[in-house]
């Protein structure tokens, strides 16, 4: 049985997110022992806490976008980095100078163009997340949105990476 024939696809009106977990489950619990774990006050990634337990991705409340988007930086986080709490990031906080915000963009635009990917997927509507209510959205916003867009073009062209493949073609 494939992927896609086990997984029932999302449908646009839809957006529950403990589908989303259901679909996580389903396409990687067993082959890469991760779950994708709805209800933080804030998200993060915890690899597995025992020998022969589940690495643990934690999203936002039951925020859909947000399981979208911790989905797609753990498709993108390598065999190290998944070995490592929140995948060796840093996260500074709201109110971030103009040097930090345009590092965290750096970082941010190949996961933000992903997500975008999957909520094309199942009929999400996806926006640009700055996260920092204290920068000149205007400006930074605009750049960054191109940013995102060139990014998941790009990722199309080439093709997603296997496990972004294998959730993008469950979501469809």
């Amino acid at each position: 049985m494939t992927v896609r024939q086990a997984v029932k696809p999302l449908v646009h009106h839809e957006f529950d997110s403990r589908r989303l977990e259901a679909v996580f489950d389903r396409c990687f619990r067993v082959a890469h022992r991760t779950r994708l774990i709805g209800g933080a006050g804030e998200p993060f990634y915890r690899p597995e806490p025992a020998a022969g337990g589940c690495h643990q991705l934690h999203y936002r409340e039951d925020f859909f976008a947000s399981a979208l988007h911790e989905t797609a930086h753990w498709c993108i986080a390598g065999e190290k980095r998944r070995q490592l709490p929140d995948f060796g990031y840093w996260y500074d906080p709201d109110g971030r100078d103009p040097a930090a915000q345009a590092a965290f963009q750096r970082v941010e635009s190949k996961p933000q163009a992903l997500e975008w990917i999957f909520s094309q997927a199942c009929g999400y509507p996806f926006q640009v997340s700055l996260d920092n209510l204290e920068t000149d959205a205007a400006l930074t916003s605009e750049s960054f949105a191109r940013q995102v867009a060139l990014e998941a073009t790009e990722m199309r062209a080439r093709g997603l990476p296997l496990r972004a493949q294998v959730f993008f073609d469950a979501l469809s």
